[in-house]
């Protein structure tokens, strides 16, 4: 039987209050009012368009994308609530994944805006202050991990290299983006270094699922908690002070699982057919390094190269896919007449837990086969951003996918790919 450990997440680096420059302009003045007496509105939509000229079962072309809709209340002058937001952000999915269209058997999708139900959904629903001059930072509320844990952009079109990677490894109990879940964030800032945080959220598979998806509603039979926790350094160097990031974390949850190998008997359960061994604990440990190398004589902050790698690991006993690692390169301001444009590139590697590869392994031996013996997939990606106008992101890209599904029996795969961002 042919398996495939498709991660059917994504997550998002967006943050409330954008704050322009939009495409619709600032409404006569109306907006930059609204945003002065504590209402900032945010509307946005995503579209990513694949093509497979090569590689899967056929040559296919798939849309999706994602609508959202946000509002970020600043309670301090609303209601003179020092330091203090209520976020809340509903997004709207729709189209089709070419993953499932061309039998691409990839272990990550190549529009990573797809997934988790072509539906509406509250995504945002939480409260944040700050205390002792931003010393503490404490959010509470229907959250994504990811906004606050391995938090990463989400500019490339392939999976790999988009937002918060344990939940593109580990996604059947880390839910990224769009997907919110009950739970709190405390923060601490360490002046001169940078911050110390953890979470605790709440464990429960029917923050999947369509019953009461617009409403903030506490759902009934949690199997645990997943308890985060992050160490971030963002130093400047140089006389330009070029920024950077680098960020170590891991996760616990305490939710039972199902052993990935292993019956209840400790027997290889693809020969016995048992019930699995159960686990009670699942755990994981990430970085993220960020880092600009030079700037460009433009008003661009982040104009010049930045550097990018995240890896992630998680355990062995309960995770399929058991580990990712991405390394790029972003250049924004190619050239003086296009400041806002970008260029970058990417390589990425997912990997599938060597003890799912023994079990297979076991199954061709033993006459129970064939199955495909899986092993890594490596996926590279080229994109340039294109920036007509003041809130419009067009990213032709293009993707070349080695040995996808983890093994050589799938042909390497090449994407062609459109991804577009319009902030209204």
């Amino acid at each position: 039987m042919l398996t495939v450990f498709l991660s059917f997440d994504v997550a998002r680096a967006e943050s409330p209050a954008t704050h322009g420059p939009w495409l619709t302009g600032d409404w006569g003045g109306v907006r930059t009012r609204l945003i002065d007496r504590g209402v900032d509105l945010q509307f946005s939509a995503t579209s990513e368009i694949a093509y497979n000229p090569a590689g899967g079962a056929r040559p296919g072309i798939a849309y999706a994308g994602q609508a959202t809709f946000g509002a970020t209340f600043n309670l301090d002058r609303l209601i003179g609530l020092h330091d203090a937001q209520i976020q809340v952000t509903y997004t709207s999915r729709t189209g089709q994944d070419l993953v499932a269209n061309a039998q691409l058997n990839t272990l990550q999708l190549v529009q990573e805006v797809y997934g988790r139900g072509q539906t509406v959904r509250l995504t945002q629903f939480w409260f944040d202050q700050k205390y002792f001059d931003g010393l503490l930072d404490w959010k509470v509320g229907r959250a994504t991990i990811g906004e606050d844990f391995a938090n990463f952009s989400c500019d490339f079109q392939n999976l790999t290299f988009c937002g918060s990677d344990p939940g593109n490894i580990v996604g059947g109990y880390i839910y990224n983006w769009p997907i919110s879940q009950w739970g709190t964030r405390l923060k601490v800032a360490l002046n001169g270094f940078g911050y110390v945080q953890a979470g605790l959220y709440d464990q429960n598979e029917q923050y999947l699922g369509y019953n009461d998806k617009l409403l903030p509603v506490f759902y009934p039979d949690s199997t645990g908690v997943l308890v985060p926790a992050e160490v971030a350094w963002e130093p400047t160097f140089g006389p330009a002070k070029l920024p950077g990031k680098y960020k170590v974390g891991g996760w616990y949850s305490t939710s039972p699982a199902d052993d990935v190998l292993l019956d209840v008997n400790g027997n290889v359960r693809a020969l016995t057919g048992l019930p699995p061994m159960q686990h009670r604990g699942r755990y994981g440990g990430y970085i993220n390094f960020e880092q600009q190398i030079t700037r460009t004589a433009t008003d661009n902050p982040v104009g010049g190269l930045r550097l990018f790698l995240n890896a992630v690991q998680a355990d062995t006993a309960t995770s399929g896919l058991d580990r990712q690692m991405a390394v790029g390169a972003i250049y924004t301001g190619p050239f003086s007449e296009r400041p806002n444009d970008s260029i970058a590139f990417a390589v990425g590697t997912t990997h599938v837990n060597t003890r799912v590869a023994y079990g297979q392994s076991l199954q061709n031996w033993t006459g129970a086969g064939p199955v495909p013996i899986r092993n890594s997939e490596y996926v590279f990606e080229l994109y340039y951003t294109l920036v007509p106008t003041n809130g419009v992101y067009i990213r032709p890209n293009i993707q070349y996918v080695h040995t996808p599904g983890g093994t050589s029996q799938n042909g390497d795969i090449i994407i062609l790919g459109l991804k577009s961002q319009i902030f209204f």
